[in-house]
């Protein structure tokens, strides 16, 4: 959808039984508004298994990993990271630095997203620490935000591959169609 960077999310933390939706929509929301990829901890395998899901009905490409060791993905990183948190930067400050970054200088981005208390070592380790509002929200919200700025609105233009189906747009009511012309559409 956008420019030849990459641009992943990593959730830290998952609290099984209190996070499910929560990590799901994560992993949800990074593929619907534009990224490329989300690391999901370990223990976060019904997220996994939801977004895989997802992808595979409605498109992609988008890809959903587990991990370890969120950590060590953001050590590891080659490109920069950006720790969405209620305690950083206003983004309407830094929004412009971070896509200059991503788009002109071609550097892959991370987007670390909390669940849990967040380790300092992140506040560290990321080369933003960005705040969409400083103000207690979700961590889904923040991510949303975060990735309209970041495309300006472009990924609501994005095109699916390998889709099943496909939403139709309506004033009022829901329809769904096979992006077969054969099948039936779906009510």
């Amino acid at each position: 959808m956008h420019d030849d960077s990459e641009v992943a999310v990593l959730r830290l933390g998952h609290r099984p039984g209190r996070d499910e939706r929560m990590t799901t929509h994560v992993g949800l929301t990074a593929r619907a508004l534009g990224a490329d990829r989300v690391y999901f901890p370990d223990n976060a395998g019904q997220s996994l298994e939801t977004v895989a899901d997802i992808t595979d009905r409605f498109g992609g490409p988008f890809g959903a990993e587990l991990t370890d060791s969120p950590l060590r993905i953001i050590r590891n990183w080659e490109g920069r990271v950006v720790h969405l948190t209620m305690y950083g930067e206003r983004v309407q400050d830094v929004e412009a630095d971070i896509r200059t970054a991503h788009r002109s200088e071609g550097e892959p981005l991370l987007l670390v997203v909390g669940s849990e208390k967040v380790p300092f070592d992140v506040y560290e380790e990321a080369d933003w620490n960005v705040g969409v509002t400083n103000q207690p929200h979700s961590e889904v919200a923040g991510l949303a935000v975060f990735l309209d700025r970041l495309f300006e609105g472009r990924e609501l233009e994005q095109e699916w591959a390998d889709a099943d189906r496909r939403v139709i747009p309506m004033e009022t009511g829901k329809r769904v169609e096979s992006s077969d012309p054969d099948a039936d559409p779906e009510p």
